[in-house]
């Protein structure tokens, strides 16, 4: 457990990698043979374990594990990183707590690190769930279609200093969500919206790695994803759409798709719940 630093459940620690960069993680702690489950948050986010999922996995007995990636506040900035690199150090992070057996979960853009997780810890995951999870670059425009405002992605596509420049300019474009969305980030899931701006106050290099990840190849298949997998989609989701959790459903070798006609990017977490209770009863 080298270099691991901090401690309680409801405040940040930290691990030194290898190559000497500081991995902010959270830990909701517990009994030793309580069931982990490993979130990966979305973009931006601080990696903070907010109420909702909190109180989801509480009442399951559940501890939770999250982990900061490279560029978001409290860990250092890895440039180039794959989605394969971040959900790395998150295995790192599990290997200095002692976490062996875990669920695997992300939304948004945790959705790809919550499979990178499985692909690179078979053995070690029981079952992975995605909410609203991002799909591998098909190379193809149609992986954009659908999306309100695609710029970031699309900017990223063309590299890093064009990706970086749209950040200095870029706003986001209200009819993102739906009145759903916008209903949830008013009531239950309103710490999101929170955790979201406190993940850019520092600046948008977590924000522009995590695009410049998912728009290049990942460092993982799709296909080594061997564990029961779960994605939960929203059919009016404007900011990752449907057909990014169809496209994955043919790829992914144990997966089932719980699409939620009628939800939104946000108000789709409003199936975490269930999704949970899926996952560890696999």
């Amino acid at each position: 457990m080298a270099g691991l630093t901090g401690s309680g459940p409801t405040t940040p620690a930290s691990i030194t990698r290898p190559d000497g960069r500081s991995v902010r993680f959270f830990d909701t702690g517990g009994p030793d043979d309580a069931p982990v489950l490993v979130w990966h948050h979305g973009t931006p986010q601080t990696g903070a374990v907010i109420a909702p999922i909190a109180e989801a996995a509480g009442r399951r007995g559940v501890r939770v594990v999250s982990v900061a990636r490279p560029g978001y506040p409290g860990s250092d900035a890895l440039p180039g990183r794959t989605v394969a690199d971040a959900a790395a150090d998150v295995i790192a992070v599990l290997d200095a707590l002692g976490v062996d057996r875990f669920v695997t979960a992300g939304a948004s853009g945790g959705g790809p690190h919550a499979l990178a997780c499985a692909a690179l810890a078979p053995r070690r995951v029981t079952a992975v769930v995605a909410l609203a999870g991002i799909a591998p670059f098909w190379g193809s425009p149609d992986w954009f279609a659908g999306m309100t405002d695609p710029g970031g992605l699309q900017a990223a596509l063309a590299g890093p200093a064009a990706r970086t420049a749209h950040a200095a300019t870029a706003e986001f474009d209200p009819d993102s969500f739906t009145q759903r969305d916008y209903a949830e980030l008013e009531g239950v899931w309103r710490a999101l919206g929170q955790d979201a701006g406190a993940g850019a106050a520092e600046g948008h290099q977590g924000e522009i790695d995590d695009d410049l990840a998912y728009v290049a190849p990942w460092g993982v298949e799709l296909g080594s994803v061997t564990v029961p997998t779960l994605l939960v989609q929203g059919g009016r989701d404007r900011v990752v759409p449907a057909t990014h959790a169809g496209w994955m459903l043919e790829r992914l070798p144990q997966a089932e798709l719980w699409l939620r006609p009628h939800e939104g990017h946000v108000s789709v977490l409003t199936a975490l719940a269930p999704a949970l209770e899926w996952a560890f009863g696999q």
